[in-house]
Formats: structure tokens, C-alpha cells, sequence
């Protein structure tokens, strides 16, 4: 009978421990996003942040290649990530980095999105002394376009051919490193040029003049109208924007600044639960406030701009999240 009672009690036991929910049990969510001091790697890991308050943990690898990051989502192998609305058409198109990827236009099918915004703008930073004061000045130079595998290289270079008629390798050097190389490569002398997507006042920039001066070249008055340039602003995630120079100091051309923008998106896949995405969704914008105060280009992430340059239909899990709080989406990101 002793031993039969201390059967009972066991089972007892085991049976109420299974019904405590564990931190065992709580699943951890895959997130990629581009490395620290990128916009989007801010934006990304707010996201997460406040995906956490709505218990949606996401383990978040930062320094990752875009590319990358959302082919894996699109193949279900993360379950959040960063992305630019350009490489969208790439991977459907099975086009560029795709072009050997068997399967890419499935999994781009596969591919969800959450909420999109206002990345910055590409920076054309050149160093005092470096020889260049105007986009005439870059031939023979050495520049920094981007990474090997990324898509802000080929932009890098577009914008470049547009405004000069200068080619890569023909008419000046295009060096493609990683984002930190590159900073370091500039500061150190060993480049020309760098080519840089960033948020407005971004602190990476600001740093050239805090112990000298630099440039940031700005898109020709002349050359914005043209058919190349304009179709340039066309692409999915890209447009004209101008912001004022003496956001930064020791910034050296003088009033507004032209320049290529940028948008991104934070995405998932269809796969990941509606609830999950709900959750994250949710507690994201009923935490906003907190998300504007973590940098200032996040200011305008707002009920009016969550959807910019989105071009994936919105996952079911932040589409009912969305139709909820009253949020006019899109027909064609349902």
C-alpha cells in the first residue's frame, strides 16, 4: 500500500508539472537582419524588442546579407527577417543573385510581409582631400559601391553611370566589401569614395566629421528629370528625397542634398502561425511610442506609413491585427 501511495503521488506530481507551461517550451523565432548601424537593423530589432512584450521571442542574427536573409525566409528557414522591396521581383523573376537559385519564384510565393518604412537615402561620402568635390571628379577614383552579394552595389553603380556615363571597372574602380570594411576602408584612406544607404543623420556618417570634413554629393538639379534617373526612382523601394546638409557636421555641400531614398519592409513567411504574427503585429504598434524614442528616422513609421513600398501580400496573422485597430490597408496586400 506505501508503495502504491507513492505511485499516486508521483503521477500526481508528474501530471501538475505537465501543465505549467515552461520556458522550455516557449519557441524561439528565427530573425536575420542587416548589421549594426543600418537602419533596418535598428528598425528590425525594435521590432523584436517589442515582439518580445507580446511574447514572441525572435532570436535576432544581425550582419546579414538581405539577399540572403530573404531567400532563407522565403524557403521557411527563419522565421523573420529584413528585406528591400526591390529583391522581391529579383527572387520572382529568378533574375541577378537568383538567377541559380532553383525554385526561387516558389519561394518568393512563400514570402509575407508586416510592416514597411522609410529606410534614408544613399550617401555618396567622400573625405576632404580626396580629390573630389563633384560627381565629374570620380573618374579614376577607387569607390566603395556595397557588398559582393547585396543589391545596393548594382544601385550604387546605376546611380553613378546615370549622372557621369562612368562604367565600373572601366572608368574608375568599384570595391565591394562588407558595410564595416567600408567605413574602415574610407576612414583609412585606402578608398576614394564610399556609396552608402543610411538613415538621415545617420551617427556611421556623422562620424567623418567629428574629426574632420566631409562631402555628400548630391544628385544634379539636371540630371532628376531624366529617363534613367526617373526610372531609377521607380523601382520597387526607391524614390527621390531631399534632406538638408547641415544635418551633419563638417558636412561640406551647402543646402538640401538630392538624393536616392530607400524603403524597407520587415517580412516573414506563410508558413509562421497567425497567432505568432498577430502577437508581434499587435504589441509593435501598441508599443509605438517606445519605437519612435529608439531613433529618430522611426518617427515616421506611423499608422499612415505602415505600408510603404510594400510589394508582398501582408501575412493573415498582421492582416487581422490591421483590420482590428482600423489601419486602411491596401487591396493589393491582402
Amino acid at each position: 500500500m506505501l508503495r502504491f501511495g507513492n505511485m499516486t503521488k508521483a503521477v500526481a506530481v508528474a501530471a501538475s508539472l505537465m501543465a505549467l507551461p515552461t520556458l522550455a517550451a516557449a519557441e524561439i523565432f528565427k530573425g536575420e537582419t542587416a548589421g549594426v548601424g543600418d537602419p533596418v537593423h535598428t528598425m528590425f530589432v525594435a521590432f523584436a524588442n517589442q515582439a518580445g512584450k507580446g511574447d514572441v521571442e525572435i532570436q535576432v542574427n544581425a550582419g546579414q546579407t538581405l539577399t540572403k536573409s530573404m531567400l532563407k525566409g522565403g524557403k521557411g528557414e527563419i522565421a523573420f527577417f529584413s528585406t528591400v522591396p526591390s529583391l522581391v521581383n529579383l527572387m520572382s523573376g529568378q533574375k541577378r543573385m537568383y538567377e541559380k537559385v532553383e525554385g526561387a519564384p516558389e519561394f518568393a510565393k512563400n514570402l509575407r510581409s508586416i510592416v514597411g518604412f522609410k529606410a534614408g537615402a544613399y550617401h555618396p561620402v567622400t573625405l576632404s582631400g580626396s580629390g573630389i568635390e563633384g560627381w565629374g571628379d570620380l573618374k579614376g577614383k577607387t569607390i566603395f559601391t556595397g557588398p559582393p552579394a547585396g543589391s545596393a552595389s548594382a544601385t550604387s553603380e546605376a546611380l553613378i553611370k546615370i549622372i557621369t556615363g562612368y562604367e565600373a571597372g572601366k572608368d574608375y574602380t568599384a570595391v565591394r566589401l562588407s558595410w564595416g570594411e567600408g567605413y574602415t576602408a574610407l576612414a583609412d584612406g585606402k578608398i576614394d569614395m564610399m556609396v552608402r544607404p543610411a538613415e538621415i543623420g545617420s551617427a556611421n556618417i556623422e562620424r567623418f566629421g567629428l574629426s574632420g570634413e566631409f562631402r555628400v554629393l548630391s544628385i544634379p538639379t539636371d540630371k532628376v528629370a531624366d529617363e534613367q534617373m526617373q526610372a531609377l526612382f521607380g523601382r520597387p523601394g526607391r524614390g527621390v528625397m531631399s534632406f538638408d546638409g547641415g544635418v551633419y557636421k563638417g558636412q561640406l555641400t551647402g543646402g538640401d542634398i538630392t538624393a536616392l531614398g530607400f524603403t524597407q519592409f520587415i517580412g516573414t513567411h506563410a508558413g509562421v502561425s497567425d497567432d505568432v504574427v498577430y502577437e508581434a503585429t499587435r504589441s509593435f504598434w501598441e508599443n509605438i511610442e517606445e519605437v519612435h524614442n529608439t531613433a529618430f528616422f522611426l518617427k515616421e513609421v506611423t499608422k499612415e506609413s505602415a505600408f510603404t513600398s510594400i510589394n508582398v501580400p501582408l501575412h493573415a496573422g498582421a492582416l487581422r491585427y490591421y483590420d482590428e485597430a482600423g489601419f486602411d490597408v491596401p487591396a493589393d496586400l491582402r
